[in-house]
């Protein structure tokens, strides 16, 4: 990874493309900048820091969208894993060699999700500095598309059916939207990279994992340190693109 300057409070994002999407069922297309301008341009409006992981994107496009509030950063893409869950070995990667330079990050999607607030102004976060924040989905997790999305995890992770039972009236929590200081997600995403590493590189079927690895990690392991919802998120698929007392739009 090339050099980055100093930021103390970053938004993150991976834009992997020229790999077919089991979700969107296409192969998004190299070098679209058009993918990406709303959520660059929702950074660019709150003078946030954000940065955006690429495999595709040309120098020329990287050099005219670049600017003091949004980096671009190429990665080389791991082919072992869906472009949903190597976004975290990347992050991972970041907060490891970052950790001692930054204070707060969210680590969003960014091809539906755009920016509203400042989440690093705002009391409740601040007033909740242990806590995981995250996006969610008007749904709980025992649904049919989760059962199949976590076919692959359940036969690898020894009490994942258990959990399932556990948990299966509880909200569906959405990955796209995942934040906190650094402390508490330097140590998720280590875990959460960890799970993927150990249990979804040889994932063959047509889900990618993603949900159900952050579902259960977050459930088992920080189910008393997180909130999510409102503020953090509107509600996923609802399209409530004039709302402006949330901290992020997601679709």
């Amino acid at each position: 990874m090339s050099p980055l300057p100093i930021r103390k409070n970053v938004i993150m994002a991976c834009h992997i493309t020229g790999i077919y999407d089991v979700n969107r069922s296409y192969t998004l297309p190299n070098d679209d900048y058009s993918l990406v301008k709303a959520w660059a341009d929702s950074v660019i409006d709150l003078k946030l820091n954000g940065i955006i992981f690429h495999n595709n994107f040309s120098e020329e496009t990287c050099l005219k969208y670049q600017n003091e509030h949004v980096s671009f950063v190429k990665i080389a893409y791991d082919s072992r894993f869906n472009p949903n869950i190597y976004r975290y070995l990347v992050y991972d990667e970041y907060l490891q060699n970052h950790h001692h330079t930054t204070d707060n990050i969210f680590l969003t999607d960014i091809s539906d999700v755009v920016v509203v607030q400042n989440p690093f102004l705002q009391p409740f976060y601040i007033q909740n500095t242990s806590a995981i924040f995250c996006g969610n989905e008007p749904k709980v997790l025992n649904n049919e598309w989760m059962q199949a999305h976590s076919e692959h995890l359940r036969s690898k992770i020894r009490d994942y059916a258990q959990y399932e039972g556990y948990f299966g009236n509880e909200t569906l929590l959405n990955c796209g939207i995942v934040g906190g200081n650094i402390t508490v997600m330097r140590e998720f995403i280590g875990r959460l990279s960890s799970i993927h590493r150990q249990h979804n590189c040889d994932n063959q079927t047509a889900y990618t994992g993603d949900m159900g690895a952050f579902n259960y990690l977050i459930r088992t392991a920080y189910n008393n340190k997180f909130f999510h919802g409102s503020p953090i998120n509107t509600v996923f698929k609802e399209y409530q693109d004039l709302r402006t007392d949330c901290w992020f739009r997601h679709k």
